[in-house]
């Protein structure tokens, strides 16, 4: 091992910012873990981030990037006791979030995530302290374990941790990205009847060699009056709305009475909107989703391993390669993107 790594940097917003350098690999304090990074996976918030500097100004600057890694513990700190070398882990993606309602406070909600707040992941070397990680389910690559972290767990924390989907109820998610097709598989796991909508009829093909039920493509029906064909007006009990911006009000129009709208993704802008009538009428459960704490990392691992769930991956790039990761996840992957390290 030498004594330098290589890592992406960026201290100011924009894709000319972003730099590929060599530092000192790290030295894990007393109850940190030095893990030798093998896979991270890609979120539209990295893209955010690097492009359009995505909270950078609240962030420490020169910033590692990147909050989903899988590797193998090579050192651990004297007082660790979680893990040890050999172990492969993943990351959590907000730091110290081991259950509960979580950090933050009214003024001040979270305190920023790995890659964002916190120095990130894209590198050959990460030292974390040792509560920021949760080992690898069994039967699961690096590349594939790499996707759990956010992705999977966001899904997961909307439909299971807080939504508790049970088989019989209906769910419908929004687009086939990482947090999209996480949905549909989970929902299938737990017996739920599937809806998976986009605009591409290729990318709804793939969707349903993965088992879901329905898929429509948006460009060319209304899908909300294709949610009421489907369920006979009864409407949908889950939907992950991955859109935002104006695009609830489709959601709110869209959903069951009783139904619930876990608020994830923000392709159509941060301020969100929609009509009234059907969200009290329907006396809809409407919450935002900001991935989910350790514990539920932990569930969701435990049941990706159970239920033998393969998260999707449409393409792999080398460390050296982010910049076409980005330019693939800015054309929209099927799936998950990620960056192959060691």
């Amino acid at each position: 091992m030498t004594d330098l790594m290589k890592h992406w940097s960026i201290d100011a917003a924009g894709r000319e910012n972003l730099k590929f350098v060599e530092s000192p690999i790290p030295t894990p304090g007393p109850a940190e873990i030095l893990v030798r990074v093998a896979a991270v996976s890609l979120n539209y918030r990295d893209k955010l981030l690097v492009d359009d500097g995505f909270g950078l100004q609240r962030m420490v600057t020169p910033l590692t990037p990147g909050s989903d890694m899988a590797g193998k513990v090579i050192a651990v700190g004297s007082s660790v006791d979680r893990f040890q070398p050999g172990d492969r882990v993943i990351s959590t993606f907000i730091p110290g979030w081991i259950d509960g309602v979580g950090p933050g406070n009214a003024r001040q909600p979270t305190h920023g995530s790995l890659g964002g707040g916190y120095q990130g992941v894209l590198a050959e070397y990460v030292a974390l302290n040792q509560e920021w990680a949760v080992k690898v389910p069994g039967g699961l690559s690096d590349v594939a374990a790499s996707t759990l972290p956010c992705a999977g767990l966001t899904a997961w924390t909307g439909l299971v941790e807080r939504g508790n989907l049970h088989s019989g109820q209906t769910v419908l998610v929004q687009g086939t990205g990482g947090v999209a097709l996480f949905g549909a598989q989970i929902a299938l796991a737990h017996g739920a009847e599937t809806i998976v909508i986009s605009g591409s009829d290729e990318k709804l093909t793939r969707a349903r060699e993965l088992g879901v039920h329905h898929a429509i493509n948006r460009n060319k029906h209304d899908w909300v009056e294709e949610i009421y064909r489907i369920t006979g007006d009864r409407g949908v009990d889950h939907i992950l709305e991955i859109v935002g911006g104006a695009h609830l009000d489709q959601s709110l129009r869209a959903a069951a009475v009783g139904g619930r709208i876990s608020l994830i993704g923000v392709l159509e802008g941060f301020e969100i909107s929609g009509g009234f009538a059907s969200f009290a009428q329907k006396r809809l459960v409407v919450e935002g989703i900001q991935v989910g704490h350790r514990r539920a990392l932990e569930d969701f691992a435990h049941a990706v391993e159970m239920n033998g769930i393969k998260p999707v991956v449409d393409a792999e790039y080398g460390l050296v390669d982010l910049p076409a990761a980005l330019d693939h996840l800015t054309r929209g992957p099927f799936g998950k993107i990620v960056v192959t390290v060691n």
